[in-house]
């Protein structure tokens, strides 16, 4: 790895978020860092995205360059919502040392915070030490934790993503979030591997109704391919698809209250597709909802018709788990 490369961090970019009725406008962080403890997913290459140091002195250094590069380049009036993902867990004293962490307090200060955590990294102390620096008594709650929680249903979380805890970890977790006065968001993932299209479908339904009694905010990942992962393995194959935009929009449309989904890689092969020809007004579409939630929007988009819309149709009767997918 360049030096440069442990200057700057994976990703920044500025983009929208609908949150409590409006939109917000939001910085994404990517941080490389010290690493998911984990690791295991099948579906995830950010595990890839770390530093090859893991001492403290070095990942504090590293981390808090990366902070200084973002601060620099996206100054703070022009944003509200701070979202920052890292390898695995923001809050494992492993991957993210704790002055490092309270860098990203003191340059966020003000600011409403969305980080991710797998559940055994859910700490209540360190949690209220960090919302005691970022809290200026502007939002209510000034932080977010964000798990990966990827479906309610045990079976698929483990056999078909690896993802090391079970429903009732997640549970657990979100009561000590609520305990010390922060919100909890849901990433749920449509269509990991060894599912059929219609079973990823009815899946992510089930998953969004389960999460609504203890989950202040729900996200829609869409499964895409990213290298050096066992996706990519069974994908190379002809193996794996990832969904079709079309199952996105049913999602959407059943969902009732809105979802947040950000169709990245959207109509590409490694990313959830249609034909080519639809393809980039349906992910558009989608982003804009999740801008602004218009409902009637999502249900314009599920009404377009495209011929690619029959064979979507004939995948969901026919597909089955012995021989899926039935298409590229």
């Amino acid at each position: 790895m360049v030096f440069e490369e442990c200057e700057r961090p994976v990703a920044a970019w500025r983009n929208r978020e609908f949150y409590r009725g409006k939109k917000v406008e939001c910085l994404t962080i990517i941080l490389r860092t010290g690493g998911c403890s984990w690791g295991q997913c099948l579906m995830c290459g950010y595990r890839h995205e770390r530093y090859p140091f893991r001492d403290e002195e070095s990942l504090t250094r590293g981390i808090t360059s990366q902070l200084r590069w973002v601060h620099d380049r996206y100054r703070d009036e022009g944003y509200d919502m701070v979202k920052i993902f890292t390898s695995g867990s923001f809050f494992d004293r492993e991957e993210v040392p704790s002055y490092a962490r309270d860098e990203v307090a003191r340059l966020f200060k003000g600011k409403l915070i969305i980080v991710e955590s797998r559940p055994e990294h859910i700490y209540p102390e360190v949690i209220e030490e960090f919302i005691a620096t970022i809290d200026t008594n502007r939002w209510d709650p000034p932080l977010y934790v964000a798990i990966g929680l990827e479906t309610a249903n045990d079976a698929i979380r483990d056999k078909s993503i690896c993802k090391g805890f079970s429903l009732n970890d997640v549970k657990e977790a979100t009561q000590k979030i609520h305990a010390v006065d922060a919100g909890v968001k849901a990433y749920l993932l449509m269509k990991p591997p060894f599912l059929t299209e219609q079973e990823a479908i009815d899946d992510m339904v089930t998953s969004i109704e389960a999460c609504r009694p203890w989950a202040d905010l729900i996200s829609m990942n869409l499964c895409t391919v990213q290298s050096r992962t066992l996706v990519e393995w069974y994908w190379k194959r002809m193996a794996y698809r990832p969904p079709y935009l079309w199952s996105v929009l049913e999602v959407l449309q059943t969902a009732g209250d809105p979802i947040l989904c950000d169709p990245v890689g959207g109509g590409t092969p490694r990313g959830p597709h249609n034909c080519g020809t639809c393809d980039r007004e349906l992910v558009e579409g989608i982003r804009t909802y999740s801008e602004t939630g218009d409902r009637d929007l999502i249900r314009n988009l599920a009404a377009r018709e495209c011929p690619c819309k029959e064979e979507w149709q004939f995948i969901l009767r026919e597909e089955r788990p012995y021989c899926a997918p039935l298409t590229r």
